[in-house]
């Protein structure tokens, strides 16, 4: 969600992206803190040169909007087996399209048959910051059902903003290490100084790099992006699949389109009626529950590195390791040392698969025993850092997303004291550090352009939304919202763990989501699965 409220980075918004791929892409924003009426494609199917913009909606687009949709894909061989690449030209600015133009990209795998192609079915796993093309072409487009996929061209276009569409930077890959290292659960009035500090840095550091860019890349805006990529690759309405904050996104477009808007899934929903705070204190719970679940499993193993009693004292003891940790890091057989920021933030990226919990359990056994590298291991992965030092783009997108969707949570650093209370009861483990990350938006060099309401897209086909109960980014009770706020919404409900539902092992969930996207007809309202 432009809102997730993220722990361990001192950033925000906590991560929400669709995790069913390698860990190195789990979470998605710690750093600033994862459908429809079938309408047949008219569109060329030609592989190299440029295909022909269709026609269908040139009379329902503004006229200055008309050259944007109306200009031709070329499309070309991206150099990995099976996949085509483009770009498509959009408006910086919507409210001036003659004053400028970006450069996204767009990628596809065409439908491998048998049966009738249906369209063009677009993929997001959320953020905000995540690669949509890098989760096509590593998972989507190969890890979908092969049903789907044989009658659906399946597409991403990374977000403006995003990766290989005009990317945010904000700071050097050094720089990040030291953000990523600061102090997130302040003792005192000169960690308070510090940690406002970083937040301060990190958005001076976007504004310098990324000024042109950083007062565009709100949902709203990508979602008009999404409607202009319909129109030329020749669909009559949007069929999509979006996760986490891809659901915002999704939402956002149905809102925007409602009569565009085809068959339409999202999983691992957000609520977009919440403010920052409520949406990270919300968020902060979620972690515990998952937290809660985790250490629930892991006392039941003679190893667990939490003790074998209850997952009370299991909590208390990763608590007292985080305290170890702020007190005095540990070696990583790395120039950096684990402290309770990263530390915090290796332990968060394992809530979002329980498939990473036995890595999370060797990870904190290692640290109990002076050696961080695990979960170092699992807080680079989170934050998508290369073994050279490099980062990925994810968390300055996740931030300047974030940050123009919604005001700040928190202003002041007197704010985030008052609100400890409350975070720390929603998690005793997490929720100071959930509290502070909320700050980082207080600093911000864009004002924000959104603002927290309920999205009906009256008009629109039946739009399916997915919770799982026991979701630590995208609570549950945000899925049941969005699908009581959409006028065509109904909910299918996943009794287990983890981020997001789609393609992690139920069958009853992908039976109803491949039936819909495949014959049109959502799941009856409430179904659940488990």
């Amino acid at each position: 969600m432009s809102r997730e409220s993220g722990e361990s980075s001192p950033g925000g918004y906590a991560p929400d992206m669709d995790t069913r791929r390698p860990l190195r892409t789990l979470a998605i924003a710690l750093g600033t803190a994862g459908l429809l009426i079938s309408g047949c494609s008219s569109g060329s199917s030609t592989t190299g040169a440029s295909s022909s913009a269709p026609a269908a909606t040139a009379s329902a687009v503004p006229a200055a909007l008309k050259t944007y949709y109306a200009h031709p894909l070329s499309w070309r061989d991206c150099g990995v087996t099976g996949f085509q690449c483009t770009t498509m030209k959009a408006p910086l600015d919507y409210a001036k399209p003659d004053a400028g133009a970006i450069k996204l990209a767009v990628s596809r795998k065409k439908a491998t048959g048998p049966g009738k192609r249906i369209g063009s079915l677009l993929v997001n796993p959320g953020g905000p910051g995540g690669s949509a093309i890098e989760y096509l072409q590593g998972y989507a487009a190969v890890g979908y059902p092969a049903q789907v996929r044989a009658r659906y061209d399946m597409v991403a276009i990374d977000p403006r903003g995003v990766a290989r569409s005009e990317p945010v930077t904000c700071l050097t890959g050094p720089q990040m290490d030291a953000y990523t290292q600061v102090d997130q659960t302040p003792d005192d009035a000169g960690e308070v100084t510090a940690l406002s500090g970083a937040f301060k840095k990190f958005a001076t550091g976007c504004e310098q790099r990324s000024a042109e860019i950083l007062p565009h890349v709100s949902t709203v805006e990508t979602a008009r992006d999404m409607d202009v990529l319909r129109a030329l690759l020749g669909d009559d309405r949007l069929n999509y699949v979006g996760a986490s904050y891809g659901t915002f996104l999704g939402a956002t477009y149905a809102e925007l389109f409602p009569a565009r808007a085809g068959r339409l899934v999202l999983d691992g929903a957000m609520d977009p009626s919440l403010p920052s705070v409520e949406m990270n204190r919300d968020q902060t719970a979620g972690f515990e529950t998952a937290f809660q679940s985790f250490a629930g499993d892991c006392v039941k193993k003679t190893d667990c590195p939490l003790g074998t009693t209850s997952a009370s004292d299991a909590a208390d003891r990763l608590k007292q390791l985080f305290a170890g940790l702020d007190a005095k890091p540990i070696a990583t057989g790395d120039s950096r040392k684990l402290g309770e920021s990263l530390a915090t933030t290796g332990v968060i990226a394992a809530m979002y698969d329980e498939a990473a919990w036995p890595q999370l359990r060797d990870a904190l056994t290692a640290a109990e025993k002076g050696d961080g590298s695990g979960l170092l291991s699992l807080a680079d992965s989170y934050y998508e850092r290369e073994p050279n030092g490099r980062y990925a783009n994810l968390m300055y997108a996740n931030a300047a997303v974030n940050c123009i969707d919604l005001p700040p949570a928190f202003t002041t650093s007197k704010a985030v004291a008052q609100s400890l209370p409350t975070f720390e009861k929603a998690s005793p483990v997490f929720g100071k550090g959930f509290a502070w990350a909320s700050l980082n938006c207080a600093y911000w060099p864009v004002r924000a352009t959104g603002t927290p309401h309920r999205i009906k897209a009256e008009g629109s086909a039946p739009i399916v939304v997915v919770g799982t109960t026991r979701d630590p980014a995208t609570p549950y009770k945000w899925a049941t919202s969005l699908a009581g706020q959409l006028a065509s919404g109904t909910l299918l409900t996943y009794e287990g763990d983890g981020h997001t539902a789609y393609g992690r092992g139920s069958d009853c969930i992908d039976t109803a989501i491949n039936t819909y996207l495949l014959e049109g007809t959502p799941p009856s309202d409430g179904k659940t699965c488990s």
